[in-house]
């Protein structure tokens, strides 16, 4: 089942060391080289992702010989430029390197295949790839709209080679495509680029790695290029792949938000990567950078403020889009221009970035092929989320947003395009916001626990019984009925609360006493019950969390509303016990009470709230139990303290 939605917590630091991914580019490129070579490559470090996936699958269509080694290494078994299978469907999802680079090899290796994607692919265009195609000699027609995928490929009507132009200025996977492909037609090709070339870097990558199979091209100032006759791929017998310096940026952006130091490995100053001088961009807003041959380290500025910059992003097209978010946390405006191939990624990235970061309160402006970003003076939280446009670079680029609020990211599993691990490997760089969860059966005291522990500590204080409690009573006021899940769960995503140091109100009337009433806590557990008002108040919990620390009292803190919350405790009594304490409590205000019927009351909440479908009333695995039947209140807050100190990795006092 599709994951919906991560909530990531708000970040109080980063620091540490990640070990990259292979970068996507340099493997499908290196996956394509290997299977045209002459000979057997041992390809180590292979990225393991959706687009990766795509290009085994149709090299394996295409009858290349793949055996996996383990450990992302792979032996491909080169064809040496004649595939085997010649009549064949190749699905290549939304990978544009492998769709691109594969259109582009098999219109000129003599077969007839059929080229297809998702919806999305088939919006990206093709038409300028195709057409320089069209000029070696290769029949291509379109499946669909023209100038867009699918595609029809059948074998050349006539020899290929000789001189071909295409526009630089749509997407350099044309150029990058045409070049690795030239050698098939084993005449000289001279590929003209008419305009500018955008994203410069991506081809160095490819004239590197077809240096290293054998096949040198000449190039005349970046404009014109030169297959020569004759060339043909051979096999280097092993060749590691990069880390992906894309994917560096997300990290090294956290070094410079949240202190740091954090260092990225597997990739560094020799990279042939263009975006590892995302490193440079860091730099130029006052972030603290060291580099050596195999990693990249940043810091923030000594005084802990990024500053704005103006940059043309040509030369990191991909990398640009981590800036976008990293201006949020910059002192200005920053401008990021010459990003125009954003229009025509996985999504329209200028498009998608605008409207996401206006979300989170910036302003924003955007043109054909700029964006313009001024933070806010506080990030907003929007509490439908963060879209991610099934673009993986979107959802990685979001997080950084966790650096200032609790965000939530629709569609993570978006990153598997790229990086299947990423928010994995952000947990162990980012240290979030302290939580202590005190959960418990109605009347066991969590609530003054909790708040007193709050108040040792200096952190903030959820009690989200109270939450429970407004919905029921806004709903009373509203006419609506408690087990009406539908009417419930609307009046509970639009409550209209302010909590106060000594007053909680609703809707401008202070309703403290109200929401303590046995009636309304009856409705309290009654309401809490139904998924869809859980669900409709799960992220304004986790909303709570915010620096210094949080102390969370209720019934499914530590096993649904912060599950990795670092103290998680059960705080119980029994029944009669509690009858009692809830017994005294009343007295002392003067309100009569008889002990049965809160007894009967508080067994019949226990029996709905432990049986309940959705977050039933249970110990969390991980959580420590503490039977306060017979402790004072000061014995077990001092308890909790304690718990606390002990998970601490050194003296904090």
């Amino acid at each position: 089942m599709a994951i919906e939605f991560i909530d990531l917590p708000p970040v109080l630091s980063a620091t540490g060391t990640v070990r990259l991914p292979g970068s996507k580019s340099i493997s499908n490129r290196v996956l394509l080289l290997a299977a045209l070579a002459e000979g057997t490559t041992e390809v180590r470090d292979l990225l393991e992702s959706d687009d990766t996936a795509r290009m085994l699958e149709a090299l394996h269509a295409l009858g290349v010989r793949i055996d996996a080694q383990g450990g992302n290494a792979y032996l491909v078994h080169g064809t040496g430029g004649v595939f085997p299978v010649k009549d064949t469907q190749l699905f290549l999802g939304n990978a544009g390197t492998a769709f691109r680079s594969l259109t582009a090899a098999l219109a000129l290796a003599g077969g007839r295949y059929t080229l297809t994607g998702v919806p999305r692919m088939h919006e990206r265009p093709i038409g300028d790839l195709v057409d320089a195609l069209r000029e070696l000699g290769a029949d291509v027609t379109y499946g669909g709209k023209e100038g867009f995928p699918p595609l029809e490929l059948r074998p050349a009507s006539k020899p290929s080679g000789g001189l071909v132009h295409v526009r630089g200025n749509v997407s350099s996977q044309f150029l990058t495509g045409l070049l690795m492909a030239a050698p098939l037609s084993g005449v000289e090709t001279t590929i003209e680029v008419v305009g500018e070339l955008i994203s410069r870097p991506y081809i160095e990558i490819s004239l590197a790695i077809m240096a290293r199979f054998g096949v040198n091209v000449v190039q005349d100032g970046g404009q014109r290029f030169v297959v020569p006759a004759g060339a043909k791929y051979h096999s280097p017998r092993v060749i590691h792949v990069e880390g992906d310096a894309s994917s560096a940026s997300y990290f090294l952006a956290l070094g410079a938000i949240g202190g740091g130091p954090v260092r990225i490995e597997g990739v560094g100053r020799n990279s042939i990567q263009g975006d590892v001088r995302f490193a440079e961009a860091l730099e130029s807003m006052g972030a603290c950078v060291v580099l050596s041959d195999n990693w990249i380290e940043v810091s923030a500025p000594p005084g802990g403020k990024l500053r704005a910059l103006d940059l043309d992003c040509n030369h990191i097209p991909d990398a640009a889009m981590t800036l976008a978010t990293t201006a949020l946390f910059a002192e200005g405006t920053t401008t990021l221009s010459n990003i125009a191939s954003w229009r025509v990624k996985e999504t329209d990235r200028i498009a998608a970035m605008a409207t996401e970061l206006r979300k989170l309160g910036a302003r924003v402006d955007d043109g054909n092929d700029f964006i313009r970003i001024t933070p806010p003076k506080v990030v907003a939280t929007p509490p439908q989320g963060i879209d991610t446009y099934d673009d993986h670079r979107m959802a990685m680029c979001f997080s950084l947003a966790s650096l200032a609020t609790t965000v939530r990211i629709n569609d993570p599993a978006c990153v598997a395009k790229t990086f299947p691990n990423y928010f994995e490997l952000f947990a162990t760089v980012t240290q979030p916001v302290p939580v202590i969860a005190i959960d418990g059966p109605s009347a066991s005291g969590k609530g003054t626990v909790a708040a007193r522990v709050a108040a040792a500590l200096g952190w903030h204080y959820l009690d989200s019984g109270a939450l429970y409690r407004l919905t029921a009573v806004a709903a009373r006021r509203a006419g609506v009925a408690w087990d009406d899940e539908a009417g419930v769960a609307a009046i509970a995503a639009g409550l209209d609360v302010v909590f106060g140091e000594n007053s909680i109100s609703l809707a401008g009337e202070d309703v403290g006493d109200a929401i303590r009433q046995e009636e309304i806590s009856v409705g309290a557990s009654k309401v809490a019950a139904l998924p869809a008002v859980r669900a409709a108040l799960l992220f304004r919990q986790r909303l709570f969390r915010q620096a210094p620390g949080l102390v969370a009292d209720g019934r499914d803190m530590g096993t649904v509303i912060f599950p990795h919350a670092p103290l998680k405790v059960y705080l119980w009594a029994s029944a009669q016990c509690r009858a009692e304490r809830r017994h005294k409590q009343l007295i002392s205000k003067g309100i009569s009470a008889n002990i049965s019927t809160l007894l009967a009351d508080l067994e019949a909440r226990d029996a709905r709230d432990m049986n309940r479908a959705t977050a039933p009333l249970k110990p969390a695995e991980d959580s420590l139990q503490l039977d306060s039947s017979e402790m004072t209140i000061e014995e077990v807050v001092a308890q909790v303290l304690s718990w606390w100190q002990e998970r601490q990795p050194f003296d904090r006092s």
